[in-house]
């Protein structure tokens, strides 16, 4: 039933900006990196002269964090407001689909969109660094694709969260202004606590042990997952 529910919300998005969406968050991240390396080159190569793509991929991995929550807010929030701004809730709860399968099924879409933006980060960094002059023998992969993907499942649960939140308000300005006001303090990751899930997706690139913060994030968020399933089941969604 999930794959149903995914497959016609995969329809109902196309024409609804979602994918410029997904574009837009890594190609303004590599395009801003790729001004800064352009305008303080000769600085910045001697600066990270031990290690180009290294240096390339710090710079880059500051501002994925933001990305990530002001990202995922928008993409929650037009996920549910397919459904809020059609006035379309009882229709669809009234199909032979589990609310649970609902809930699920726009929960991955969220998390597969999110995801593919996280690729198109990768891809990005790499064709950033070769056009940059960076050697293509010396590309860390695995530092190509742990920059978007731990942090993306250190963002786990404010993801699951937001989706929460926005499905269950119809205006959606409590959802998007709680979204806002995580990605701005995530900029302040480094003078909060450790604990804090809002700093995880920072320290899953930049601390000693990253590979911590990220499985935190993914257990929280498979935590998160049933609460928010059964508020949505047993609530009354006009």
């Amino acid at each position: 039933m999930m794959l149903r529910a995914l497959s016609a919300d995969w329809l109902k998005i196309r024409g609804k900006g979602l994918w410029f969406l997904v574009f837009l968050g890594p190609l303004g991240i590599v395009a801003m990196q790729g001004l800064n390396f352009g305008l303080r080159y000769d600085y910045l190569t001697k600066q990270y002269s031990d290690d180009l793509w290294g240096g390339l991929l710090d710079n880059i991995a500051n501002f994925v964090p933001v990305a990530l929550y002001l990202g995922g807010t928008l993409l929650c929030s037009m996920i549910a407001n397919v459904e809020h701004q059609t006035s379309a809730w009882k229709q669809l709860l009234a199909l032979p689909v589990s609310r649970t399968a609902v809930f699920m099924a726009k929960l991955l879409l969220c998390l597969l969109l999110v995801a593919v933006s996280c690729l198109l980060l990768s891809a990005g960094s790499v064709i950033l660094g070769l056009i940059l002059g960076f050697k293509m023998d010396l590309v860390p992969w695995g530092d190509i694709l742990r920059i978007g993907f731990m942090s993306y499942l250190a963002t786990l649960p404010v993801l699951i969260l937001q989706l929460w939140l926005s499905l269950s308000f119809r205006n959606q300005t409590l959802p998007v202004s709680i979204g806002l006001t995580l990605s701005m303090g995530s900029l302040f990751a480094t003078f909060l606590t450790e604990f804090m899930p809002l700093t995880w997706p920072y320290l899953a690139w930049n601390a000693p042990n990253p590979i911590w913060f990220s499985g935190a994030g993914l257990l929280l968020g498979m935590l998160l997952i049933l609460p928010s399933a059964v508020h949505f089941a047993r609530k009354d969604v006009a």
